[in-house]
């Protein structure tokens, strides 16, 4: 079976999938995070198809071919989770394995709060609890310093400029330098920028965490515990986010289980493939 690129109409735009397998078969759902795309998951799809298994991997809003709204409330969780919720039912099914990565693992720590019944089971990679997220920020000085590009992404027009020069010299250095040498090839980079180059995607994806700072997350005020089972998978290595929030994420689970992996940055799913695949079935299954 070759992968099939569709579009569906949710939420009042048109979101881009890449999907595997047959209807009727379990469904894992994956969601990239920032700067990347569906093909952030390449890794995961084969492996997952030949167990079984369909899967769906969508360009998120702003993203490489799919709708990227001009205001900047369309970027706040609630719309992006909506979204997700919405394709779930579009594509044909009631509830999915639900797994993200970086700014998709924030989407779906929320869908674990808006729709926890549409998700079997919960895999999150390299990103803690929102709320964890948000009171380590305001208190542990190291965490500032690792986040500072969110405070940068705040000032208009500035960093769409910046990060649109040299090909997109930015964003490549900043996933090149926060990997291992081997992680990204040419040929993956220039799969990025093809997606980069897309008309407002830059303004777009930035937006996400514009409206982060301006919009509440429904993850942060919501007070219960997440009742979805839980995988937390963390590359140690991870230069963005510090380790110690991927324990404190877990007092935020019901049923939560935290696998660190210590020779892996946070583009975990890309240099140890093999082990998360296996890690994800094994929970799943």
């Amino acid at each position: 079976m070759t992968e099939n690129s569709k579009f569906y109409e949710v939420n009042n735009i048109r979101v881009h999938v890449v999907e595997k397998g047959r209807k009727g078969q379990p469904v894992l759902l994956f969601l990239h995070g920032f700067p990347e795309f569906w093909y952030g998951w390449r890794h995961q799809i084969d492996y997952f198809t030949a167990k079984g298994y369909r899967v769906l991997l969508p360009d998120q809003r702003g993203y490489n071919l799919s709708s990227k709204p001009t205001e900047l409330k369309a970027y706040q969780v609630r719309e992006l989770a909506s979204d997700i919720a919405q394709l779930i039912q579009a594509a044909g099914e009631r509830k999915v394995y639900l797994v993200g990565h970086d700014w998709g693992a924030a989407v779906a720590w929320a869908m674990a709060y808006l729709y926890p019944q549409l998700i079997t089971r919960l895999i999150i990679i390299n990103v803690p609890h929102p709320k964890v997220f948000f009171q380590t920020l305001r208190s542990d000085p190291g965490q500032m310093l690792r986040s500072w590009y969110i405070g940068f992404f705040q000032i208009p027009f500035i960093p769409e400029k910046l990060i649109s020069l040299g090909n997109f010299k930015m964003l490549q250095n900043s996933m090149l330098k926060s990997s291992y040498a081997s992680t990204f090839s040419k040929a993956d980079m220039s799969q990025y920028v093809q997606a980069w180059q897309q008309q407002n995607a830059i303004p777009s994806m930035v937006n996400w965490y514009r409206a982060a700072v301006r919009y509440r997350n429904p993850a942060v005020m919501g007070n219960h515990k997440i009742e979805v089972q839980t995988l937390i998978l963390w590359g140690e290595k991870d230069t963005f986010l510090k380790k110690e929030m991927a324990r404190k994420s877990l007092s935020y689970c019901q049923k939560g289980k935290l696998y660190l992996i210590p020779d892996a940055t946070h583009w975990v799913h890309h240099e140890k493939s093999q082990l998360v695949n296996e890690l994800i079935e094994e929970f799943i299954s």
